[in-house]
């Protein structure tokens, strides 16, 4: 456990709170009206959650960032969870946002396309559209009936053509000159803004007079365009008024937790009408309801609804009350509401139904966290149980082996060499609980530095305490899996292990000169695949990145021609700048062909004369 800091030395102000390890690497943010009582309850004596006690033991310093306000807060404390991503905090792990249309009105030619990004340049954007799918139609009608462009060249008249969008007549083609003036294009580029703000009332006539005129001149095709987009704003507005006066914007969330797993459904209710659900996921949860339900209404609405305060992106999406299945203290309510408010740019109410149809939409949402939790754990463990009971009894096994931890060996004729361990519980992936392992051996030598990772992957939990695999698998046949059971004896440590030879899918075991031959359809095989696989991944994922700081310091870019592609192919076939300095022309013309071949050839040449 970290020293309980000197709470003299903190502010007694709103602000966000960072814990760090010995490396500087952020494990918790969090945010107080005041940073230093928050602090201190952490070090209050008593009994603690279990994730607090893990976080104080690991923890070494404390660094704070303090805010005008505890809503300025929380703008802090999202930005550092969403950029550090720290493992003690609740992280929304969603990467599906909803559609906006984006009309870049700061350039001169203004375009139009769909985005899932709403950022702070200085363009115009519109939506969200709810559900995802009327998006497409709005753009259609962008496109149709005002015709803005949505390329991405770079417009100044001189084409000697446009393109075919214009000939579709989806575009006034600025591109080209002579086709259309900047009054018109700014003129087309009002009425989508018009259009897209709702404010048909105000382009109403102005479609009115297109309409007429594409009748004078016979265009009656275009004529009927404009007829049926002064019906469809005639319909939005009707819309409009009836949602005002007997319609609900709100926000309704409902949870299901179960064998420490949580599901939570979000139901979108605009106009008194569900447009569209959502469902989130944690395993393994643990948070209490006055951390976890903040952290994700801000993470929600600051990702998922993205956009500068008080904007037409954040106000069109954000509702004017969220409801939630859980009471929340007030002092716990007041900063998520007051951000919420800021960002809307009007009132935004948290609140806990107690009855009537609003209680009604929040046991419905808890429905459907139920039946979402029940299709994704049950199936997943169910499916995990099967392949575990497999692989209990075809290895022999005293007990199924839930927990199963896999090591592979990754390196380039010993350079840069890499021991991943990944974890599967129940036959799923635990990506929280990977870890790897950097090896420093002077030549390749794959069943030693299985040893190493093995010796130092099971001290570090024997001393820590932490939990031991009730399987370990290796990578690899006899020789691999002898060098892991040796590491095992000296450590004093005891483990079920198997090894998993590449070539005929072998499964070696201790005590069994003969290797075990399963089914390739046997659900343990499957299981065992899927984790020598994942090892695979994840170390070669660590490799290519070592190989990658390599190459930016590598002698190779001095030879005249090399580029940094070339380079790192060289790098992958002979391991080192050093062995491509030796190997043979012929040999080298094989990896990078013949005029590469000679350019290294000849630039070592030269280097040796220099150096003599």
């Amino acid at each position: 456990m970290g020293a309980p800091p000197d709470l003299s030395l903190y502010p007694d102000q709103p602000g966000i709170y960072l814990y760090k390890d010995a490396r500087g690497k952020i494990l918790y943010v969090g945010k107080a009206r005041s940073v230093r009582k928050r602090l201190a309850s952490y070090f209050v004596a008593g009994p603690k959650h279990p994730k607090t006690e893990a976080l104080l033991d690991e923890f070494v310093t404390i660094d704070t960032v303090v805010a005008n306000t505890e809503s300025e807060a929380l703008a802090l404390e999202n930005a550092f969870i969403k950029k550090h991503k720290p493992r003690y905090n609740v992280l929304l792990r969603d990467d599906k946002t909803y559609p906006y249309i984006k009309v870049t009105t700061g350039e001169t030619w203004p375009r139009a396309f769909v985005t899932r990004r709403v950022q702070r340049d200085g363009h115009s954007y519109f939506g969200p559209f709810l559900p995802a799918r009327t998006c497409r139609g709005a753009m259609k009608m962008v496109t149709r009936l005002f015709q803005i462009r949505t390329c991405r060249i770079e417009i100044d008249g001189t084409l000697p053509r446009p393109c075919l969008y214009f000939d579709m007549g989806a575009c006034l083609g600025p591109c080209a000159s002579g086709l259309t003036t900047k009054e018109a294009y700014d003129g087309a580029v009002d009425d989508v803004t018009l259009f897209l703000s709702g404010r048909g009332e105000e382009l109403a006539p102005r479609l009115r007079e297109k309409m007429e005129a594409a009748a004078g001149d016979e265009h009656f095709e275009l004529a009927a365009a404009y007829r049926d987009c002064l019906r469809t704003i005639d319909e939005l507005a009707a819309k409009q008024r009836v949602q005002s006066l007997t319609g609900e914007d709100i926000d309704v969330f409902g949870e299901f937790l179960d064998d420490g797993n949580l599901a939570v459904a979000l139901l979108l209710v605009r106009g008194g009408t569900v447009l569209d659900s959502r469902e989130y996921f944690w395993e393994r949860f643990d948070a209490a309801p006055e951390e976890f339900w903040p952290a994700l209404l801000s993470q929600y609405y600051d990702t998922i609804a993205d956009g500068t305060p008080g904007s037409h992106a954040a106000a069109s999406f954000l509702p004017r009350e969220v409801h939630l299945p859980v009471e929340l203290p007030e002092d716990v309510l007041l900063p998520i509401e007051t951000w919420l408010s800021e960002r809307r740019g009007s009132k935004v109410v948290v609140r806990t139904p107690q009855r009537g149809s609003a209680f009604e939409r929040v046991r419905i949402a808890r429905d459907n966290a139920r039946q979402n939790h029940l299709r994704r754990f049950k199936r997943v463990r169910e499916s995990g149980e099967k392949a575990t009971l497999a692989l209990a009894k075809a290895l022999d096994l005293d007990r199924r082996p839930s927990r199963i931890e896999c090591f592979d060996i990754s390196h380039n004729q010993g350079e840069a060499t890499y021991a991943s361990c990944v974890v599967f519980v129940d036959g799923e992936p635990r990506t929280d609980d990977y870890r790897v392992f950097k090896i420093d051996m002077p030549i390749p030598d794959d069943f030693a530095s299985i040893a190493e990772a093995v010796g130092r992957r099971y001290g570090r939990v024997r001393d820590e305490g932490g939990e031991m695999p009730d399987l370990l698998v290796i990578d690899g046949g006899k020789g691999q899996l002898s060098a892991a059971l040796s590491a095992l004896d000296r450590l004093g440590i005891e483990l079920p292990a198997a090894g998993l030879a590449k070539r005929e899918e072998e499964v070696f075991v201790p005590g069994r000169s003969a290797p075990i031959l399963l089914p390739r359809r046997h659900a343990g095989l499957r299981l065992l695949q899927r984790a020598r696989d994942e090892a695979h991944r994840f170390g070669r994922k660590h490799h290519r990145r070592a190989l990658g700081r390599r190459l930016v310091a590598s002698e190779l870019l001095g030879v005249p021609g090399l580029g940094p592609a070339r380079v790192k192919t060289l790098l992958a076939a002979f391991g080192s700048a050093a062995n491509v300095f030796a190997a043979t022309e012929e040999a080298l013309a094989v990896v990078a062909g013949k005029t590469v071949a000679s350019r290294i050839v000849r630039f070592r040449a030269d280097t040796e004369t220099q150096g003599g």
